[in-house]
């Protein structure tokens, strides 16, 4: 399925997320998670502060368009250096089930806590480094503006169910990732364009194996 997000003058704000057909109630706890990181961005650096004007295509568009490729069959979603919830957050406040939320930083996993009380949104938050983390049996990992895809893969391997799926937000620089990648690891990438960066890739990894 695929989506378009027309880009007019009408700036950035959760009308971004329409094309997604988010219910209301979904959209009125992103704006109360929008607002907290806005109030805790003065004292922690949760995000570039160049992205707060841009808030809602760089990070709620961005990690929303994930939903409606998270099968429903998900039972278990790891989401990597989660840092201000994007996208295991927002994936939870959406309706998926069972997500864990990996961040090392202490006063990020405490906003991440907060925004999870707030809006009401069941989440497990692991303050540790990911390779620190016991294996944790999903079959579905995430992660955005982490690491180069093959480290991504190392690190989503212990926690990743034999037939699991990894969803990876990246740039410009996805195809010479995956080449590189590719020395190392035996995947079926299926490759989706991103709706909030024109030159972003979705790449949704299946069969993920060591070569």
């Amino acid at each position: 399925m695929v989506f378009h997000v027309k880009q007019d003058h009408k700036g950035d704000g959760p009308q971004l997320l329409a094309p997604l057909n988010l219910p209301q109630s979904s959209l009125d706890k992103l704006q109360a998670y929008a607002e907290l990181l806005v109030k805790w961005q003065k004292s922690i650096n949760l995000v570039g502060p160049d992205t707060i004007p841009s808030l809602w295509c760089r990070h709620f568009l961005d990690s929303a368009q994930l939903f409606p490729i998270v099968p429903q069959s998900v039972h278990r979603l790891v989401d990597m250096g989660s840092g201000a919830g994007f996208p295991g957050l927002v994936l939870a406040i959406l309706g998926v089930s069972d997500v864990h939320l990996i961040e090392s930083d202490a006063r990020k996993c405490a906003f991440l806590r907060e925004v999870a009380r707030v809006t009401g949104t069941s989440v497990t938050i692991h303050n540790n480094r990911i390779e620190k983390v016991a294996p944790l049996g999903a079959d579905m990992v995430t992660a955005r503006a982490l690491a180069p895809l093959d480290k991504l893969l190392s690190w989503a391997e212990p926690h990743l169910l034999p037939e699991g799926h990894c969803l990876f937000l990246k740039g410009r620089g996805a195809e010479d990732e995956l080449t590189a990648a590719a020395k190392d690891w035996n995947i079926a990438a299926q490759r989706i364009p991103s709706l909030s960066d024109a030159s972003g890739l979705v790449l949704h990894l299946k069969e993920v194996r060591r070569g």
